[in-house]
């Protein structure tokens, strides 16, 4: 037998032995098992490299050194929480609540809170709070660019640092991979400044390269946070000097209580990476707002079976009676988060969805296409945004509403380290709900008929990437 033949025969080896291990170890979906089977049948050559480099999971990994152990006193709050919760079962949000109390994500109401749904306005209040730092300022971003924002946002945090506050950043290796390591070294360079790299892009650590951290944090002095959708990036102030269709994204600061456990969160991301635990600010008792704005803060990732963000949406649909708005950038939702929608609509519940008009990602855009079908099919209504809108915001009902870095795809489910605030506050609901509402005049609404019209070439192509949906 020839070289040649022989190497077939290993590669064929090798996938029929992966293939094995999927079938008897995967404890995924059958659904993801399924679609790698396919992967590794119809691409035998590089199918097997594929699921060594994104789908062997972290989460053994990161249940043993990710998670820390929750202190004692947070603990007794939580268990407090719960009892509180118990006896207030009348309160129209207590089920989401009680799931994220036993999700360990603790219950403030000593909050207020800034909607950003422009870049500029995001960054002039971010900058205006970093200068104003006292003590410390921490940030986690997925994408952190070497540009005018980038380079403006780094000279002001070296001066920062330069001037005695202690400044930590945390980037992740995934996306900013093309980011040059000297743009971070000037942090690191100066005199109290920190630069970390979460999960590099190494061949000794190609399984974790699927596993990136999504999250986008920054905590001033402890008791201001940020999180939500905008990176550090020219094109999400909509000054790229690139040719790119205009964007949209909505972005939270958070002044209270809840800046706490924003801050616990990057807490034990810096700690995974670096090994330097670091202390977080305790905000109970320091703050008594005269409007109470309750909220949890409620990470997820790979490290974690129960997919708390994805869950916590469910139960905010679940539980609509008049409306859910959900604006996303990219729509592959699992059977679960579907099933719930469908269940809504046929419910009554008046059910819309932003996405979209012009993709970044042409594959995921195919896949979101193939389900934005049956959501028609129902009747539910599908808004074309002019251009990328990257929001990730789920309101319902003028009652309760979620803002963050988590979008309504299986990737940022299960495989992302995701982070978002859900909101109980009748005010705030409302502000999103009219956020929404504005964006929809501009958009196009997508019918059943126009959909029906889109081509064979599109429909063949949405049938096959939805066949990888699961992995993607």
């Amino acid at each position: 037998m020839s070289g040649i033949g022989n190497l077939i025969w290993i590669v064929y080896l090798v996938n029929f032995a992966i293939i094995v291990a999927i079938v008897c170890f995967q404890k995924d979906n059958p659904a993801t098992s399924m679609a790698w089977i396919m992967c590794l049948v119809t691409f035998p050559v590089v199918g097997g490299m594929l699921f060594l480099i994104f789908g062997v999971g972290v989460r053994a990994l990161t249940e043993k050194k990710y998670k820390e152990k929750l202190e004692m006193n947070e603990k007794y709050i939580l268990e407090q929480q719960k009892e509180y919760a118990e006896k207030h079962s009348d309160i129209p949000e207590s089920d989401i609540i009680k799931y994220f109390l036993n999700c360990d994500s603790v219950y403030t109401e000593n909050n207020e809170v800034e909607i950003f749904t422009d870049g500029k306005d995001k960054y002039r209040r971010l900058f205006c709070d970093i200068e104003g730092a006292k003590e410390r300022v921490e940030l986690l971003y997925f994408i952190f660019n070497d540009d005018m924002t980038g380079n403006a946002l780094m000279d002001l945090l070296v001066k920062k640092s330069n001037e005695g506050v202690k400044v930590r950043l945390l980037y992740d290796g995934g996306g900013t991979m093309m980011v040059p390591k000297k743009f971070f070294k000037k942090l690191s360079d100066s005199k109290n400044g920190q630069a970390a790299e979460f999960f590099s892009v190494r061949l000794s650590s190609l399984y974790k390269v699927n596993h990136r951290n999504h999250r986008k944090i920054v905590i001033i002095d402890g008791e201001t946070a940020y999180l939500g959708g905008m990176n550090i990036g020219d094109e999400y102030a909509n000054i790229s000097k690139k040719k790119k269709p205009p964007f949209r994204d909505t972005h939270l600061r958070i002044h209270g209580e809840a800046a706490e456990y924003a801050a616990r969160c990057f807490a034990m991301d810096w700690e995974f990476s670096t090994g330097e635990r670091i202390s977080v600010k305790n905000l109970a008792g320091s703050f008594d707002m005269k409007e109470k704005l309750p909220m949890q803060i409620v990470a997820s990732g790979p490290d974690s079976r129960n997919e708390e963000i994805k869950c916590g949406m469910i139960k905010m649909i679940n539980s609509a009676k008049k409306y859910i708005y959900i604006q996303t950038p990219y729509f592959v939702p699992d059977q679960a988060f579907l099933t719930a929608l469908e269940l809504a609509k046929k419910s009554g519940v008046d059910v819309r969805i932003m996405i979209p008009g012009i993709p970044d990602k042409k594959y995921v855009y195919h896949t979101t296409m193939s389900y934005i079908g049956e959501l028609l099919e129902i009747g539910i209504k599908v808004y074309l945004y002019p251009g990328f809108i990257h929001a990730k915001t789920v309101t319902a009902d003028d009652k309760m509403l979620t803002i963050g870095s988590t979008n309504a795809d299986i990737r940022s489910f299960k495989l992302l380290f995701e982070i978002n605030a859900f909101m109980y506050d009748e005010k705030t609901a409302q502000k999103s709900r009219k956020i929404f509402e504005e964006d929809m005049k501009k958009c196009e609404i997508l019918t059943a008929e126009k959909y029906a019209k889109r081509g064979i070439l599109k429909i063949v192509q949405e049938g096959f990437f939805r066949l990888f949906s699961p992995i993607m």
